[in-house]
């Protein structure tokens, strides 16, 4: 008889107790020991993982989902040094990060705790399983993966070697639980949970997130869409500004953090634009380009609202010749998804303005958008880019898996 659902949480529940009463030290210790049994398995993982692209590519599967699908050699170890990177890591568990004495006496410390069992909910991306398992369980929860069909060989795989170390350290193997049925009923049913699971991540394309959206009782932290913009600001770089262009949008046009929207000041637009068309069709991007744009290459495609507004995952980019500074934050804030933004720019009140008066969750001044991921900016690995504006927004490491509470330390105080 298969378990339920509800029985596997409750499962992961007790499990992550015992995550939760680990030293940093043990682990560590249990990190170490699942990159070994990782990197152990890869012929495992890898075999896994072409069952899955052969089905993918049967299905006729789109080509920046099975970029997100596909392992091999160098990916796997990859995500085996990912590991290795969070347990390295500062722990945040037990972390005072504030302390203050009261008048009366009384010392009050704000001291970060694990949230308990968090639901990760995501799409074809293999690298997932082992990233949300190795930052879940450093912060002392317990984790339920629960991936899509596509990927469903490669995450068991994953997930096998990765619970094998368990055992050993104490722990028991449900605290790390892959859900095994991948049908939407049983998705409902784990969101709705709210007596168990703490926190729901969904990290997917939008038609999974509405539906994680609207379907779940326990609360959501968003991996929304990455709308990325790049301005080149009238006193850029134009080389610089190249670089990031072509590293944004074409060194893995799948992912979240490529860029899909250019936007170019109109003071150097005559030059400009016909240099990044040029740099980008050489690369086979097609370019959906404003009236003005238009105007000064002639055969670029129109581009329209739909298009500024799009994820395109893909050799497409949306641009706009833009009058100035405060047109180019309008055309974000209107079209943008919160997700990371870029200028280009050698004037430091516009790069000071740029981050200012932009709310997005990662905002960079003359660096590539493609940095915008949890292991770049120093987090060893992310389980998500927030784009929820609630306890942690923008990539979140093992530290976002925790939150503050109140610790009261007296010698008999009462109060009056």
């Amino acid at each position: 008889m298969s378990t339920s659902i509800r029985e596997q949480a409750l499962a992961c529940r007790e499990a992550s107790i015992h995550v939760a009463g680990l030293s940093t030290e043990r682990k560590r210790a249990l990190l170490h020991d699942m990159a070994v049994a990782l990197a152990a398995d890869a012929a495992t993982v890898l075999a896994a993982n072409a069952r899955d692209m052969e089905a993918a590519r049967a299905n006729g599967i789109g080509a920046a989902m099975l970029d997100r699908l596909r392992l091999d050699e160098g990916r796997l170890d990859g995500i085996v040094r990912a590991i290795g990177a969070v347990a390295a890591l500062p722990d945040p568990v037990g972390r005072v990060t504030r302390s203050e004495v009261r008048p009366n006496g009384l010392v009050v410390e704000r001291v970060r705790v694990p949230l308990g069992v968090i639901a990760m909910i995501y799409e074809a991306r293999p690298n997932v399983t082992a990233d949300a398992a190795a930052l879940c369980l450093m912060a002392g929860n317990g984790v339920i993966l629960r991936g899509g069909s596509d990927a469903m060989h490669s995450n068991l795989a994953i997930a096998t070697a990765m619970r094998s170390a368990l055992p050993a350290h104490g722990v028991p193997v449900d605290a790390l639980t892959l859900v095994g049925d991948p049908s939407r009923e049983t998705m409902v049913e784990l969101l709705q949970l709210v007596d168990i699971v703490d926190l729901a991540i969904p990290r997917g394309g939008e038609g999974l997130i509405g539906f994680v959206t609207e379907h779940a009782r326990v609360p959501v932290i968003k991996h929304y869409k990455g709308v990325c913009h790049l301005y080149v600001d009238s006193a850029a770089d134009p080389a610089l500004a190249l670089r990031l262009l072509v590293n944004g949008k074409t060194s893995r046009p799948g992912v979240c953090n490529a860029l899909e929207t250019l936007l170019v000041h109109a003071d150097i637009a005559d030059t400009f634009v016909p240099a990044a068309v040029a740099a980008l069709r050489e690369r086979g991007v097609e370019v959906r380009a404003c009236e003005r744009s238009r105007a000064i290459v002639a055969d670029l495609a129109a581009a329209d609202n739909t298009d500024y507004g799009a994820e395109f995952l893909d050799l497409v980019i949306a641009m706009r010749v833009v009058d100035d500074l405060d047109a180019a934050i309008a055309h974000i804030r209107r079209f943008g998804s919160d997700h990371t933004e870029v200028i280009a720019t050698r004037d430091e009140i516009a790069a000071e303005r740029f981050v200012r008066e932009l709310r997005s969750a990662v905002v960079m001044v003359n660096a590539s958008s493609r940095f915008s991921d949890g292991g770049e900016l120093g987090l060893g690995t992310e389980i998500g880019i927030s784009t929820t504006r609630l306890h942690a927004y923008g990539p979140m490491g093992a530290e976002s898996l925790t939150v503050e509470r109140f610790v009261v330390r007296g010698n008999g105080q009462v109060r009056e």
